[in-house]
């Protein structure tokens, strides 16, 4: 029969592999990745995320769930938003519905389902005994709100779980829950200039655990600083042109000393019907390969459309990860 404490152990033993092999982490950063669990949070979600190298702290919009609550608070139109994606974890795909109450604030609906695959599993004279499936879930419910001028505040509870199941001659699987928090600050005009500050506190809960509470493993949580700021605004007095620079930096909340740094640039022209041409760079990214990512987003009617591809290539296979895609309707 099948010893689910050693399938976990080695799937927490392939996610540091991994972490090593990429090179996406100094030696030290790795070893402290793999002592946390639920490590799928960490993956980058939303193609404009992915295209501005994860530095989404101090923006506004949509896609802000996925990294600060607070960027939710600027929205003025309920959306509904679909996201998928391929990254090291597997496939995932992401769905969010958002509504707005003027005066009060914004709340969105969303859920996450990461398929990391499926491995044959055999005994020691390699005979096959089962199929083993591994399925990440996560459910939020987002609130954001503008305090007062300028700051604005958003939280996220998450109920994550992460699901291993077998088909043969096994148990029928063991899984393992945890209730998740996100939350962030975002600061406007400061100093009267187009400048946004953003921090956030994100992944931060109880150990998740699959057997008990000797086996448990902490959540990764990550504290950010981000700032953004729109250089057009020096040279025109519109919204309809925008190009706005942004930097991040993202360290564990404990024992931290592998901070990482993002990068990114967008430029964007309209309003109704925008084009927007997106680039990052990712510095020493947990689970995420360094490199270059480029992006566009287009904006038409009540449609939102943002494509993103990473340039990094991996050290495994040579190969870049697959395009990001993100389509919203405005209603």
């Amino acid at each position: 029969m099948i010893s689910w404490t050693a399938i976990v152990r080695r799937a927490a033993v392939a996610a540091a592999a991994t972490a090593l092999a990429l090179g996406s982490a100094a030696p030290a950063a790795a070893q402290g990745t793999a002592q946390e669990g639920g490590l799928f949070l960490l993956l980058p979600t939303g193609a404009r995320g992915v295209a501005l190298g994860r530095a989404m702290t101090a923006m506004t919009g949509p896609e802000t769930v996925w990294w600060n609550p607070a960027g939710l608070a600027s929205e003025s139109q309920g959306r509904f938003q679909v996201h998928r994606g391929e990254d090291l974890a597997g496939d995932a795909t992401s769905l969010s519905a958002q509504f707005v109450r003027p005066g009060l604030g914004v709340l969105v609906v969303s859920y996450q389902l990461t398929d990391v695959g499926d491995q044959v599993y055999t005994d020691d004279q390699q005979n096959e005994l089962g199929v083993i499936s591994n399925r990440n879930h996560v459910g939020i419910v987002s609130l954001a709100s503008n305090l007062v001028a300028g700051l604005a505040a958003g939280v996220n509870l998450k109920l994550v779980q992460q699901r291993f199941t077998c088909r043969g001659q096994c148990d029928p699987g063991v899984t393992a829950t945890s209730v998740v928090v996100d939350a962030g600050l975002q600061w406007s005009r400061v100093f009267d200039l187009p400048l946004r500050l953003g921090a956030a506190v994100a992944h931060a809960g109880p150990r998740i655990q699959f057997f008990n509470e000797e086996q448990a493993d902490p959540l990764p949580t990550r504290i950010r600083l981000a700032a953004a700021y729109d250089v057009a605004r020096h040279f025109v007095d519109t919204p309809e042109l925008q190009a706005v620079l942004t930097v991040e930096r993202e360290d564990r909340w404990k024992d931290g000393g592998s901070a990482a740094t993002y990068v990114g640039g967008e430029l964007g022209a309209g309003v109704e019907q925008a084009l927007y041409v997106r680039a990052g760079y990712v510095f020493g990214g947990e689970l995420q390969l360094d490199g270059a990512a480029v992006g566009v987003g287009l904006r038409y009617d009540r449609i939102d459309l943002g494509i993103a591809k990473s340039l990094a290539t991996t050290t495994l296979a040579g190969e870049s990860e697959p395009v990001q895609v993100t389509l919203g309707v405005l209603f």
